[in-house]
């Protein structure tokens, strides 16, 4: 109607409620207005919307005003209770159940209208969580490499809003410390707190009645992991996080608060002259940002990712890879050819034999770098990759660029080199003939299930977090 359209359904029921109230039945107000009862049963019922010209005589039959015919709430709670009970169940969400509606009447008892109304508020609830199939995860994480390839890896916003906060505690040069850390958490009206009893499901937790952020003990003695996760808390509030709505939201937050603290751990002016510096002697090694910083080589290297094409000028790639090949994570704006699926997503894959990412774990003296270059169908591409291990077995950190940019790099006169034809299924993954007839039909191998990549993520407004057991632990911790 307009400009004050109001929903058809509260309209009618708004009428409904003024004509009953004034003792009209259908017939009666139907005479005052010309109008067949079963038409004004329709309006009743919001299948048939009024013309706004006839909003005065509506209410001037009803004896009221037209503002009180057009106000956005329900009469009365009943009132709400049915509309909204209407609603859902003319959902799509509801549809799909093949279940008939429940037409309430006036003998319908308010108590069930109120338990039919919970259980469809629980049953939409249940359908917008973000429940992450291997698939959604494999897709959104797609949707966000995509993303940030075409930004160069590279997050303006973010990068300023981590200068400011690390300016504010003084942080001028070398590795950001613990206390200043501490300080910034300080400033946002939080103070850090390490606990031995953190659920299994959360790396940390922010009490924001208290003021607390809650830290795993075995973080105490320093290094990144303390000041990584204190500052992956400290953004979500600085940077006005809410709860995720969807899986992609989730990604999105986890990828924000990752590079937050990326960018406050090696801040963007300091990080920019140390590479410019490096860059000019022709000296660039990720183990020389990474000690200057006091950072782990992985976070290294992907802050790398973050600044080489922005103000380096050169495109490169990342990949962190299991020991038995199978991608952890990737980045490229390089065009280096990732393996993918049919989706486009790389998690999962297993990248070529011949790749660096490969051959350093079959390294003798694997505290070393391993340098190589590798001629795949899309070029020449140089890497530098470090081994290491951890809850998940052993994994490698690669960084790389193409050929002409590896005369920036320490390591660029290495030997290694290889060749890869992959996705060619005849470079590292078919067998030679000689083998295949040898034991085509005599083996019989039991494969290796990654079952991170295939086990679906659990419910609720934080995938993967156990939101009960994180209230029980803020309840235990709240009077200390």
């Amino acid at each position: 109607m307009d400009g004050v359209r109001n929903d058809a359904t509260v309209l009618g029921s708004r009428i409904r409620h003024f004509r009953t109230g004034a003792g009209l039945t259908l017939e009666a107000l139907g005479a005052r207005l010309s109008m067949s009862p079963s038409k004004l049963s329709l309006i009743e019922n919001g299948h048939r919307e009024l013309r706004v010209s006839d909003l005065g005589r509506f209410a001037s039959a009803l004896g009221i005003g037209v503002d009180d015919l057009l106000r956005d709430e329900a009469p009365n709670p009943r009132a709400a209770l049915e509309l909204e009970l209407g609603r859902a169940q003319s959902s799509t969400l509801y549809r799909t159940l093949g279940l008939p509606a429940v037409k309430p009447t006036r003998g319908t008892p308010t108590a069930t209208l109120e338990a039919l109304v919970g259980l469809h508020r629980e049953l939409a609830r249940r359908a917008s969580e973000a429940v992450a199939t291997p698939e959604e995860a494999r897709r959104g994480n797609t949707e966000q490499r995509h993303r940030m390839r075409a930004r160069n890896n590279h997050l303006p916003d973010i990068e300023r809003i981590a200068e400011e906060c690390v300016a504010a505690v003084g942080h001028t040069t070398g590795a950001l410390t613990h206390r200043e850390v501490s300080r910034m958490a300080e400033r946002m009206g939080f103070t850090l707190m390490y606990v031995d009893d953190l659920p299994r499901s959360a790396r940390s937790i922010t009490d924001l009645a208290n003021g607390r952020i809650y830290l795993p003990p075995a973080s105490i003695p320093g290094g990144h992991g303390l000041r990584s996760m204190a500052l992956q808390a400290i953004a979500h509030r600085t940077l006005g996080h809410q709860p995720p709505g969807s899986y992609a939201d989730f990604l999105q937050q986890r990828l924000e608060i990752n590079y937050f603290a990326a960018a406050c751990l090696m801040p963007e002016a300091q990080a920019v002259s140390f590479l410019r510096q490096a860059k000019d002697a022709k000296d660039l090694a990720v183990e020389d940002f990474r000690d200057a910083f006091g950072v782990t080589h992985e976070a290294a290297a992907l802050r790398m990712t973050n600044l080489a094409t922005e103000h380096l000028g050169m495109r490169v790639h990342f990949l962190r890879v299991g020991d038995d090949g199978a991608v952890y994570k990737a980045y490229e704006n390089d065009d280096l050819p990732l393996p993918v699926d049919v989706t486009g997503a790389v998690e999962g894959q297993v990248v070529c034999r011949s790749w660096g990412a490969r051959r350093a774990v079959q390294q003798h003296n694997r505290t070393t770098e391993h340098y190589q270059y590798t001629d795949t169908p899309a070029g020449t591409f140089w890497c530098t990759t470090q081994t290491g291990s951890g809850p998940e077995g052993n994994f490698s950190i690669t960084f790389g660029v193409g050929f002409d940019d590896a005369k920036w790099f320490r390591g660029r006169d290495t030997p290694n080199r290889e060749v890869s034809r992959c996705p060619d299924a005849g470079c590292c993954r078919r067998p030679d003939d000689a083998l295949q007839e040898r034991w085509s039909g005599q083996a019989w191998p039991s494969a290796r299930l990654h079952a991170h990549i295939l086990a679906p993520l659990p419910t609720g407004r934080f995938p993967g977090v156990d939101e009960a057991e994180v209230y029980a632990f803020l309840d235990a911790h709240a009077s200390v």
